[in-house]
């Protein structure tokens, strides 16, 4: 599973005209599920994600997680991060999870990561040609992989 996470002072999704998820200052965060991923990787990656201490506290320095910050959760299914592109120029999807599973473990990470920040989770929707708007705040991003229940990046 890999999850793009980004610091923002806003974003928001769009699908065929229609708002689905919008946050203020928070985490907008992409997620691919691989087809070997399980509710292990969700459950790393969600307590991993909930914890991060990527927000200025009142010294500036990065201290505060996004619940220690009252901030919003936007979570975007997108398993295009899952791309090989190793050989040729097109890129291969073949590590992505099949449609069916990957949108489970879609939503179960985006239940684990409400429990576990304490706090509502925005979204975009599984499959949907998603409009994506977003103001990096930094900009700020970091990417985490996790394999087999372990976080690797």
């Amino acid at each position: 599973m890999r999850a793009v996470i980004q610091r923002v002072t806003r974003a928001s999704c769009e699908v065929d005209g229609q708002i689905t998820g919008s946050i203020g200052n928070g985490l907008l965060i992409l997620l691919g599920a691989a087809a070997e991923d399980t509710e292990k990787e969700c459950e790393k990656l969600a307590d991993k994600i909930s914890k991060l201490r990527i927000f200025a506290d009142e010294n500036g320095k990065t201290n505060l997680s996004v619940g220690d910050i009252n901030g919003g959760l936007l979570v975007i299914s997108q398993f295009t991060l899952l791309a090989d592109c190793h050989k040729g120029n097109r890129p291969s999807f073949i590590k992505a999870g099949p449609p069916d599973r990957a949108n489970e473990l879609y939503e179960r990470f985006m239940e684990l990561l409400s429990e576990k920040a304490s706090r509502p989770v925005e979204r975009g929707i599984f499959g949907a040609d998603m409009k994506i708007s977003l103001l990096n705040d930094g900009p700020f991003t970091i990417v985490l992989d996790c394999i087999d229940g372990e976080i690797l990046s």
